[in-house]
């Protein structure tokens, strides 16, 4: 976020061993610019509407905002069909943190503490849908996809992802394996149908992950969904428009002690302990009031976050119906049965609708083909009466580079 726009990406080298973030937006935020000619001018005004509303958000001190939420889990392995405890324990954290009541702000330094505020933003899950049906705000989802990468795909049903909830009235978050990510953000004033954020199993809720495992990776996301830069400006001594966060060199990798003077910050030195730096979880523990302030004025009259006030997904359902399930796929993989067979094949490629389209060839042992098949549907019959008794191969290839070579024998 060079401007302070557009996506904050979190990548992590060896998810599994957290030792450090690494921001990565400023080539995503050139593409978005480069594809969206009045995008540009659109976030220069969000930001000056920020700086005029800032004031303003002091007259509202005491009013607790609150921000229903949807979690859109999108799993390909049953182990990533999350629980509902472990989305509470994310919302959770989130509560806690953007209201100062984590165990933790004992360790905000002395020097800090008058600046540490309470946002007065609070983040529920949603009990009425955008057809004001029933929901726990929880939407779990089968996708063929086993990793996503960040191009917003798993933001699209037409993606094997989950459309967003009319973001006006909801907060989205998405849940799902991110390609050697640990979540990003959307900026306020983006596409409606993108705006949100991003998360990798590995960093939401709270679980055992070493660094990063105390669910602060969304904390911090969701200061960037509210307006917020890293507090190094995304340049060397970078300003992140927040009047009381000291200017620092760049982000700071593990949990650092002391008092770390850079871009002569001193004698207080870097703020390495708010939530809009890099530190790891268990070192993070403060908004400042300067950045409650900028997170507030989005919600001012005119703002663009100022809709979700006016949600109905905190209000009673009218309509108590609960959804049923989708069912989900036997396998993960082709399948072919009978064989061997003298007359017909069974194919179930119910793991991945993306094949319908497609055409399946069936190669003899030359090397010949001796069937083209087209697919309709993800379970369908082969005829394979008229193939000489022998063995063959059934091969075809998806869009994505993915494959399928499958061997069965014609009695």
């Amino acid at each position: 976020m060079r401007t302070g726009f557009i996506f904050s990406l979190l990548l992590l080298f060896g998810i599994s061993k957290l030792t450090a973030q690494n921001c990565t937006t400023v080539p995503y935020q050139q593409e978005q610019l480069k594809n969206n000619i009045g995008l540009a001018e659109k976030i220069r005004e969000i930001e000056e509407f920020t700086k005029q509303h800032i004031a303003a958000t002091a007259r509202t001190e005491g009013t607790v905002i609150r921000i229903p939420v949807v979690v859109h889990i999108l799993y390909h392995y049953p182990s990533e069909k999350i629980s509902d405890e472990l989305v509470q324990s994310q919302i959770d954290v989130l509560n806690k943190s953007f209201r100062r009541r984590n165990a933790d702000t004992v360790k905000t330094p002395e020097t800090f503490k008058p600046l540490a505020a309470d946002v007065e933003i609070e983040f529920q899950l949603a009990i009425s849908d955008p057809q004001r049906k029933s929901t726990n705000g929880i939407v779990r989802k089968y996708t063929p996809i086993a990793k996503w990468k960040m191009d917003d795909a798993m933001k699209f049903s037409s993606n094997m992802g989950d459309d967003a909830w009319d973001a006006k009235s909801y907060l989205n978050i998405w849940v799902c394996k991110l390609d050697k990510l640990a979540g990003y953000a959307s900026f306020p004033g983006g596409e409606l149908s993108r705006d949100g954020i991003v998360l990798d199993f590995n960093a939401f809720g709270v679980t055992t992950n070493t660094g990063y495992g105390m669910g602060k990776t969304a904390v911090h996301e969701m200061g960037h969904w509210l307006g917020l830069k890293h507090l190094w400006g995304d340049e060397n001594c970078g300003d992140d428009g927040v009047y009381d966060t000291p200017k620092q060199a760049s982000y700071t990798p593990g949990c650092p002690t002391g008092i770390r003077i850079t871009c002569g910050n001193g004698p207080n030195g870097d703020m390495y302990m708010n939530y809009m730096d890099f530190t790891s979880d268990a070192c993070t523990n403060l908004f400042t009031t300067g950045q409650k302030a900028r997170m507030r004025a989005l919600f001012e009259p005119g703002g663009p976050r100022n809709s979700i006030l006016s949600s109905k997904g905190l209000n009673p359902p009218l309509i108590n119906e609960i959804p049923i399930p989708e069912s989900d796929p036997q396998w993960l993989h082709p399948q072919l049965y009978p064989n061997p067979s003298s007359s017909v094949i069974n194919l179930d490629l119910s793991y991945d609708p993306r094949w319908v389209g497609k055409t399946i060839q069936i190669v003899n042992l030359q090397g010949q083909t001796v069937m083209l098949v087209a697919i309709t549907t993800t379970t369908m019959q082969v005829d394979i009466k008229k193939l000489q008794a022998g063995v063959y191969f059934l091969a075809a290839k998806k869009d994505d580079g993915e494959s399928m070579k499958m061997r069965f024998m014609k009695l």
